[in-house]
């Protein structure tokens, strides 16, 4: 029988899925082309213009509208 092996990442599970900074700066609305602002406590890309939240998963934007939620008066008002 083979043995079982687990791969050992010592990565904290919060940096193995942050998103690189200098891909942030690089990112715009799909939709608006404006600038996106990073929330880090929801793991989101907010764009204002847009009226949209865009998700962060694994690290990666999932920058469609499928993926996306309308901002709230809240959101709208942090930003």
């Amino acid at each position: 029988e083979q043995a079982v092996t687990e791969d050992i990442d010592d990565t904290p599970a919060e940096d193995a899925t942050a998103v690189d900074p200098k891909l942030l700066e690089l990112l715009v609305c799909p939709f608006t082309k404006t600038r996106l602002v990073y929330d880090a406590g929801s793991r989101e890309l907010l764009s204002k213009a847009a009226g949209l939240a865009f998700p962060i998963r694994h690290g990666v934007p999932l920058m469609i509208e499928e993926a996306a939620r309308k901002l709230t008066d809240a959101d709208l008002r942090r930003l």
